[in-house]
């Protein structure tokens, strides 16, 4: 009997390890009970990539995200750093749940203007700085297989910064950067990920796994 409930102890804390109750996501995010426990499933995959602890870590992170390794740059350490929320080093089970229901469909344009300030703000400081947006534009571009002289990146960034930087200051601000974004909403397009609304359909077999009713 002591046997059977060491078992079932561990069997608990291993389920436990950075993992939180979907109910309690559900009333935090856009996501059901139902497609938390999807995403679930699908963080123990991630998470056990390389390492089965229980957590993802930046190598299994930028493995999910580009399927390999040589296409690791600035944009996958940056979405991870913003998934990291305890700055730890790891991405608990949590933090992934509300770090992704950014990007569900019904989540607020203005929850994704935020996210997508604080992408390019790489320091932190609060602002969006010139050198900040090259190194985002030449990580975007990368991430997307496209290739652009330095003459043209140069003019993309002077552009950008023309239009948006309304103070003159030489860096872009939240107020500046949500009238930029206001002018310019294809710069939040991929902020939205519409499969997010239907992971039940997404992950039909993951249904079969519920565990806590809707």
């Amino acid at each position: 009997m002591r046997a059977f409930k060491g078992c079932f102890s561990l069997k608990q804390s291993r389920k436990q390890q950075g993992y939180e109750d979907p109910t309690t996501l559900a009333s935090e995010t856009p996501f059901t009970v139902n497609e938390i426990e999807a995403l679930y499933d699908l963080f123990k995959k991630l998470s056990s990539t390389i390492i089965n602890d229980g957590l993802i870590h930046k190598e299994e992170f930028q493995l999910a995200l580009f399927r390999n390794s040589s296409k690791q740059n600035l944009f996958a350490d940056r979405v991870f750093d913003l998934f990291d929320v305890k700055r730890n080093g790891v991405i608990e089970f949590g933090d992934f749940v509300r770090s992704l229901s950014i990007f569900h469909p019904n989540a607020s344009e203005a929850d994704k203007i935020i996210f997508a300030f604080r992408l390019y703000d790489l320091r932190e400081t609060g602002y969006i700085e010139r050198s900040e947006l090259k190194e985002m534009v030449l990580a975007v571009l990368s991430e997307s297989d496209l290739t652009l002289s330095n003459d043209d990146v140069e003019a993309i960034v002077d552009k950008t910064m023309l239009e948006a930087d309304l103070k003159g200051d030489g860096k872009i601000d939240q107020e500046e950067w949500k009238e930029f974004v206001a002018k310019n909403p294809s710069l939040i397009k991929n902020m939205t990920l519409p499969y997010l609304k239907e992971l039940t359909l997404a992950f039909p077999s993951f249904v079969l796994n519920t565990e806590v009713p809707d």
